[in-house]
């Protein structure tokens, strides 16, 4: 169980850099959309902006690993 604990500790840190790049990332997809997203909460969205932002991502996701 020791080994748990470890893995937690070290997934935390993980995760805010994970969690950092993803911010960037959807930044810069809603930017390439004329999409202006604040720091912070966004809840003003409309459900099409937010679904496109999210297609994008998912989209330049597939295009990275097609060219690897």
């Amino acid at each position: 169980m020791s080994s748990h604990n470890n893995n937690n500790s070290n997934s935390g840190a993980m995760t805010e850099k994970g969690r950092q790049a993803l911010d960037r990332f959807k930044m810069e997809s809603a930017s390439e959309l004329g999409i202006n997203l604040k720091d912070g909460y966004n809840g003003d969205l409309t459900s099409r902006e937010a679904g496109s932002i999210g297609g994008k991502m998912v989209q330049k996701m597939i295009n990275s690993y097609k060219m690897q």
